[in-house]
């Protein structure tokens, strides 16, 4: 959205100025407010089209600010929260009432333009005019993260053309609830149907998949069911060859015949990372990988994407209170921080067994991350009962290592320059203007490092 305008309401005056500075270099138009009576008045003065609001300020909260914006349930237009560590939790609560999303300070500036490009985004689509084309939220998220941004971007394009779609990723990543979100997002109104011939023997095969006649009627098959809507084929690899024929045969004629006539249905297959090795080993197999790769997507595995990890413990512990009936417990900083720092090797799956069991086993009040240590290391496939093998930053992505160990030096500096800015950047060699601007990019307070330094 060109030129929307954004207003800050923040009481600290450096991230206040951060923010501000960040936004306007992307194009937007921000107002700052440094509590509630000053952001009151701007919101007055001139509705914004998003507000990014701090919960604990001098005068006033921001769930009250939050609570005096909303029209019904809902605000008059996108907020998205700024939290410090000790007050996630709050932070939660407001999404709750309203709120569209919210920010952990210190900000990170890849999380700050993601939910900011992604509030905008929302206010556009209530402004437009419902569409049955409109996507709908998948039921189990995506995450924010630029990884999987681009990839509901991709499953959107998709969803517009009739073309077959291929999905690789990892076992447990999320491979049908993308396929799920393919099917919502296009102009089917019909069932979404998982085909999954099992151990079936092959003279029963044919039947299960395009159906057969019978005495009182005809037999539908999973084609059939599928009819104008979409057909899901999971872990194409494990497809027997009898099988295998059989779609082939219906791809190659472009559309399924059926007695009476033929229609049409779009197929989505999914497969491992290594579907590609295996159909290098088997002919048929090749056959039709080639055919459905025509629209090809791949789901990166958990580990790969931690940024989302927060967001879906945050679905998980609520889904399952709300359709399991268990006990609801919120998950500490801490917690979610060792979350993000485990390898995953079962993706999404390991992950919503993880939660699940936590709520059953655990006691009364938050999940710490004791709890969640513990958790680990009773799960047989976690790494964390063996140790570490490397250093947790090699754990992370690039961008993140980059970060945290730019952290870790420059605090360090500090310490070893008693938080003088100026000497600290004679010693590092960088100009001082970029340097505070890393500072604060980083949430680094050279007085609170040179402290720390001081006491040890």
């Amino acid at each position: 959205m060109d030129q929307a305008n954004i207003l800050v309401v923040d009481d600290e005056p450096d991230i206040r100025e951060l923010v501000c500075e960040i936004l306007k270099d992307e194009g937007y138009e921000v107002t700052v407010a440094e509590d509630g009576a000053a952001a009151r008045t701007a919101f007055a003065r001139k509705k914004p089209d998003l507000v990014l609001l701090d919960i604990w300020m001098p005068d006033v909260d921001g769930i009250t600010l939050l609570k005096e914006w909303s029209v019904g349930s809902r605000p008059d237009c996108p907020v998205v929260i700024m939290s410090g560590h000790g007050t996630v939790e709050t932070a939660v609560e407001a999404t709750r009432l309203g709120a569209h999303d919210f920010i952990q300070k210190p900000v990170s500036l890849a999380r700050l333009l993601s939910v900011v490009s992604q509030a905008l985004d929302s206010r556009q689509a209530q402004e437009k005019p419902a569409s049955r084309t409109a996507p709908p939220a998948a039921s189990e998220p995506f995450g924010s993260s630029a990884l999987m941004q681009v990839l509901r971007k991709k499953a959107e394009q998709a969803a517009g053309h009739e073309s077959p779609v291929l999905i690789t990723g990892e076992p447990g990543s999320g491979r049908e609830t993308l396929a799920r979100f393919i099917h919502k997002c296009s102009n089917h109104d019909g069932e979404f149907v998982i085909l999954d011939p099992g151990d079936l023997k092959p003279e029963m095969l044919r039947a299960f998949m395009l159906g057969k006649e019978k005495d009182d009627g005809s037999e539908r098959g999973a084609f059939e069911q599928a009819r104008d809507c979409s057909l899901f084929i999971p872990d194409l690899q494990d497809i027997p060859a009898d099988a295998l024929r059989i779609i082939n045969q219906v791809l190659e004629s472009d559309h399924y015949q059926h007695e009476g006539g033929t229609s049409n249905c779009r197929v989505i297959a999914s497969g491992s990372t290594d579907l590609i090795k295996r159909s290098q080993e088997d002919s048929l197999l090749q056959q039709l990988y080639y055919k459905l790769n025509v629209l090809p997507m791949q789901v990166p595995p958990l580990r790969e994407r931690k940024d989302d990890i927060p967001e879906l413990v945050r679905f998980y512990a609520e889904w399952f209170p709300n359709h399991e009936n268990l006990p609801y417990r919120p998950f500490s900083v801490s917690a979610q921080n060792r979350l993000r720092n485990h390898g995953w090797p079962g993706n999404l799956r390991e992950l919503g067994n993880l939660v699940r069991r936590l709520l059953i086993l655990g006691g009364d009040g938050e999940v710490t991350v004791d709890d969640v240590e513990h958790a680990l290391r009773e799960n047989p496939g976690s790494p964390a009962a063996a140790g570490p093998q490397h250093p947790k930053i090699f754990d992370l992505p690039l961008r993140e290592a980059r970060e945290q160990f730019e952290r870790e030096y420059l605090a360090y500096k500090l310490r070893e320059t008693g938080g003088s800015v100026g000497k600290l950047a004679e010693a590092v060699g960088m100009e001082r203007t970029h340097l505070y601007r890393k500072l604060r990019a980083l949430g680094i307070d050279p007085k609170t490092a040179a402290r720390k330094g001081n006491s040890t």
